[in-house]
């Protein structure tokens, strides 16, 4: 927990612990005595955060003081023994800075474009596969919403760092717990509409929650922002159709489109390549439906040129050429001050 370089540690039983380094799944040497020794330590780490781990409740998330993850499970669910996964937080916040010249997530433009939507207030969908960056990365895009601003963040397991003044944390409450105390995050969502937020930050959408998070975009809470699990930012779309579907409603599929392409204008999608670094891929402007198809444009897309001998993935993602939908509407002269964002670089033959 105190190597800096570690991202992730994952027991699988006894006999064998794994850590992420620097993008890099390693096997370490190090093992537990027996099962009972992994429980123990379980136990030690949940038991100051309230929660608990049993034949009743074979599995639990939680988050540590520092705000790490932790998720555990126990037999006989897992067949190898007690297996433990903590994600790490870094001590101090990324910023965006770090994504860009650190860790190369992205470059200037696309960072300066991203700081542009949060400012305009444009809703944003962070999308990517697992440990692909989007929690950070949703971290970092908070830091540009005005300070003026009152947000509410709801999340499963609480993982979000904002600095903003006038937040207000909500954190659901579903393991453990008996059918009729459990507080989901769709009704999280729906008391936010009651806290008067000028800004909802969903961690994660996953389910039915999707439904009240569109009509809370649609309706005054522009600027809010959320992550979802996808490979392409055209499976987020799908994704969100199948989320609303969860929610029971029975809405046609026409329906159901109008109210993502009203209520989402850019999807940010983050991807972790095969050399274990984490980039952006892909960002997206929703621009409207046409013919029961949401469509979209690409403003910048990721570029790979070649893999080196060490396995390292050498690209950058770049402008696509493509002026966004909404800065050509801006009234005023916005288009020109920012136009040298979108262009292409050319590049001698």
């Amino acid at each position: 927990m105190r190597d800096d370089d570690i991202d992730e540690i994952m027991v699988n039983g006894p006999g064998k612990i794994f850590v992420d380094r620097h993008g890099k799944l390693v096997l370490t040497g190090r093992t537990f005595v027996n099962a009972d020794q992994v429980k123990a330590v379980i136990d030690r780490i949940l038991m100051p955060v309230g929660r608990t781990v049993n034949e009743r409740t074979p599995f639990v998330d939680a988050r540590l003081a520092d705000g790490s993850r932790v998720h555990a499970i126990i037999p006989p669910l897992s067949l190898l023994g007690p297996m433990v996964t903590i994600r790490k937080f870094a001590k101090v916040p990324y910023s965006i800075e770090d994504l860009i010249y650190r860790f190369k997530t992205m470059t200037p433009k696309v960072a300066e474009f991203l700081k542009l939507c949060v400012r305009l207030r444009k809703n944003i969908i962070v999308s990517g596969g697992a440990s692909s960056g989007k929690t950070t990365l949703l971290n970092v895009l908070s830091n540009y919403i005005n300070p003026d601003e009152r947000v509410i963040t709801i999340e499963d397991s609480a993982e979000l760092r904002l600095s903003q003044e006038n937040i207000g944390r909500l954190e659901a409450r579903n393991q453990g717990m008996e059918a009729k105390t459990q507080v989901t995050i769709r009704d999280l969502v729906r008391n936010s509409l009651r806290m008067r937020p000028d800004r909802i930050v969903v961690g994660e959408c996953r389910g039915a929650e999707a439904l009240d998070m569109l009509q809370a975009m649609n309706t005054g809470h522009d600027g809010s922002l959320t992550t979802l699990h996808a490979n392409t930012s055209r499976d987020a779309l799908a994704r969100l159709e199948t989320m609303v579907l969860m929610a029971g409603v029975d809405l046609p599929l026409r329906a159901i489109r109008e109210q993502i392409a009203g209520a989402v204008n850019i999807i940010v999608q983050a991807n972790r390549l095969a050399d274990g670094s984490r980039k952006i891929l892909e960002v997206v402007e929703v621009t409207g439906i046409e013919e029961n198809t949401i469509k979209t444009e690409a403003i910048y897309r990721f570029e790979k040129k070649w893999i080196g001998e060490d396995g390292t993935v050498v690209g950058e993602i770049a402008p696509t050429g493509t002026i966004p939908h909404f800065i050509r509407e801006m009234p005023g002269n916005l288009a020109e001050k920012v136009a040298n964002l979108f262009q292409t670089e050319v590049r001698n033959s």
